[in-house]
C-alpha cells in the first residue's frame, strides 16, 4: 500500500523556518518532521512513499537522493571515482518524489499523482505526528466500505482553563481538552475513486471533495484519542523539539 504525503505547501504561519526550506524539512531533533511521519508509517510496515512536492521541493530531492550515503560507511577511490558501500544504515524506503507546482491546491496534488494509485491508498500531510495506529486504521477503512476514511482528533486547549468559585480559583487545567470537538487529523485512507471528487489544480481537498464525499455518506470517520499535533507555529515547533529531546515523543512508535 502506498502512502501520499503532501509535501508542496508554503508553510506561511511558520515563515521563520519555510522561508529557507519547505515545511516537511523543518528539522526535529536534527531529523526533518517528514521523516518522522515516514518513519510512523514504516512502523506499520507501509515502506512505499509518494510526496508531492512544490515549494522547494528540490531539497526534499535531494535528501532523499543522498539519504543513503549519508547513512552509510563508504569507501571511494580517489582516482577512478569508484564507490563502494561498506555498510548500510537506512530504512527500506522507496521513495517517490514528484513536482506538483508550488500553488496547487492540495486536492490538486492528489489529482496530479493520481496514475500512481491504483489500491487503496493511505494520506496524511507532511507537517502533522501523532501516535495512530495506522494499522488499525486501515483495517477499520476496510470494514466500512466507503471511498475514504478521516482520523478524527480533539486537540488540547492552547491555555490554561481556570474555574472558579466567584473571585477564587477552584481547579487549574493546564492543557484542557479544547472544546470537545473532533477535527481532521489529516491522516487518511481513501479509495482511488475518492479522487473522483476532485475538480482542477485549485481544488482543496478539505473543502469541496471532503464535503460531498460526506454527503454521499463515503466518507467514515476514525477516532484518534492519543496523541496529535500539528506544527503550523516557531511554538508548534519548539514544543515538539522539547519532547524529542526529552526522549518522550508520544509519536515515536518505532524502536
Amino acid at each position: 500500500m502506498k502512502v501520499v504525503i503532501l509535501a508542496g505547501g508554503l508553510g506561511t504561519r511558520i515563515s521563520e523556518e519555510s522561508h529557507f526550506r519547505p515545511k516537511p524539512m523543518i528539522e526535529i531533533g536534527n531529523k526533518p518532521i517528514l521523516w518522522h511521519i515516514m518513519k510512523l508509517f514504516s512502523a506499520h510496515d507501509l515502506t512505499d512513499f509518494v510526496i508531492c512536492c512544490g515549494y522547494k521541493g528540490y531539497m526534499i530531492k535531494e535528501y532523499f537522493t543522498n539519504y543513503m550515503l549519508h547513512n552509510a560507511d563508504i569507501s571511494v577511490d580517489m582516482q577512478t571515482g569508484q564507490l563502494e558501500i561498506l555498510r548500510k544504515n537506512c530504512e527500506p524506503w522507496r521513495v517517490t518524489m514528484l513536482d506538483t507546482g508550488e500553488m496547487t491546491q492540495t486536492g490538486g496534488r492528489l489529482a496530479m499523482v493520481k496514475e500512481h494509485l491504483n489500491e487503496t491508498f493511505c494520506m496524511t500531510y507532511g507537517d502533522g505526528v501523532a501516535n495512530v495506529d495506522i494499522s488499525a486504521l486501515i483495517d477499520f477503512h476496510r470494514t466500512q466500505g466507503t471511498k475514504a476514511t478521516v482520523t478524527a482528533v480533539q486537540p488540547s486547549g492552547r491555555f490554561g482553563s481556570i474555574e472558579m468559585d466567584g473571585t477564587t480559583a477552584t481547579r487549574f487545567v493546564e492543557k484542557p481538552a479544547g472544546d470537545n470537538n473532533w477535527v481532521s487529523g489529516g491522516f487518511f485512507v481513501c479509495e482511488p475513486s475518492a479522487l473522483d471528487y476532485i475538480g482542477g489544480p485549485n481544488t482543496v481537498w478539505e473543502k469541496e471533495p471532503i464535503e460531498r464525499l460526506a454527503q454521499d455518506r463515503q466518507l467514515s470517520v476514525y477516532k484518534h484519542d492519543g496523541f496529535w499535533a500539528a506544527m503550523d507555529t516557531q511554538r508548534d515547533k519548539r514544543l515538539l523539539e522539547d519532547m524529542w529531546q526529552s526522549g518522550d515523543a508520544p509519536w515515536k512508535v518505532w524502536s
